[in-house]
């Protein structure tokens, strides 16, 4: 078993636990009201474009999500919030450092020992989540499980979803395609990027990912035999059949949209192992972006 298989098997059980120590980081994390923005590179980036929809849709207050080397420093933000598994990625660390003193900043890590103990003014420490593999996949949905249950929005069937998309086979004739399209609505659309990252990480699949109205307006052009489309949350009315009128494998997504990634998760895998890949080790990747000065 790879790095990769054995941790995004154990996400039911970090999401549990993760939700269930919400509380002991309410003072870190956004308060109701706050303007906020949430930062991260790579993986965190589209796991913070899904926290940042989720709170502002539900009311929390406004919430924006950058890469952290596009943040802008124009705007004011009562809290920024950042994403980074290693507390080491360069980009990170240097738009915390240029935020300290300024604004109140809380890092949402797995290794507490790494310069982002000094770069943040808090932290949220999710070390149960840390991986040994290249590719992330427990930590950041760990991590935006921790965001769900702050705001209220973790529901007891994630985690039981988790365990039925580790247990159930993957839809049939899908590692066979040749490309990959995620679609997602609101938050999912971060889930979608995401998971497009993961094929072609862990795969190198020609993957690609839209909010699912944008679907339509092109890319729906290279839908055909032995390619796939997956839908992430409630797919929008007709797309399914009008994908399925291309002769694509339209695939729907039933469970919680956290635990449709866990499918994808398995999905790379699979395909990373039916071409003699190694997934543990993506090529020209590293564990952590830690660039010269």
């Amino acid at each position: 078993m790879t790095h990769v298989e054995d941790e995004l098997t154990s996400q039911p059980e970090c999401w549990a636990r993760a939700a269930s120590q919400a509380p002991r980081f309410m003072k870190v994390l956004p308060a109701p009201g706050e303007r906020v923005a949430i930062v991260g590179c790579g993986t965190s980036y589209f796991m913070a474009r899904a926290a940042a929809a989720l709170r502002e849709g539900a009311g929390r207050g406004e919430t924006d999500a950058f890469a952290a080397s596009e943040f802008p420093h124009g705007r004011r933000y009562d809290r920024v919030v950042a994403l980074t598994r290693s507390g080491t990625t360069t980009e990170v660390l240097d738009l915390l450092g240029r935020l300290k003193g300024r604004t109140p900043t809380t890092a949402i890590t797995a290794d507490p020992d790494t310069p982002v103990k000094a770069a943040a003014d808090a932290l949220a420490v999710l070390d149960f989540a840390d991986e040994r593999s290249v590719v992330q996949t427990r930590f950041a949905t760990t991590a935006l499980t921790l965001l769900r249950a702050h705001l209220g929005l973790h529901p007891d069937t994630a985690v039981t979803d988790a365990h039925t998309a580790l247990a159930e086979p993957l839809p049939e004739g899908v590692v066979e395609c040749g490309q990959f399209t995620f679609l997602g609505r609101g938050w999912t659309v971060g889930l979608a990027d995401e998971a497009g990252l993961k094929m072609r990480e862990a795969a190198l699949a020609w993957a690609e990912a839209y909010p699912a109205m944008e679907y339509r307006h092109g890319p729906i052009s290279i839908s055909t035999q032995g390619t796939a489309t997956w839908m992430l949350g409630d797919a929008p009315d007709g797309l399914a059949e009008q994908v399925r009128g291309t002769g694509a494998l339209w695939i729907a997504g039933a469970l919680d949209p956290l635990a449709e990634l866990v499918r994808v998760h398995r999905l790379a895998v699979a395909v990373a192992a039916s071409h003699g890949l190694d997934p543990d080790t993506p090529r020209h990747l590293t564990r952590s972006v830690i660039l010269e000065p």
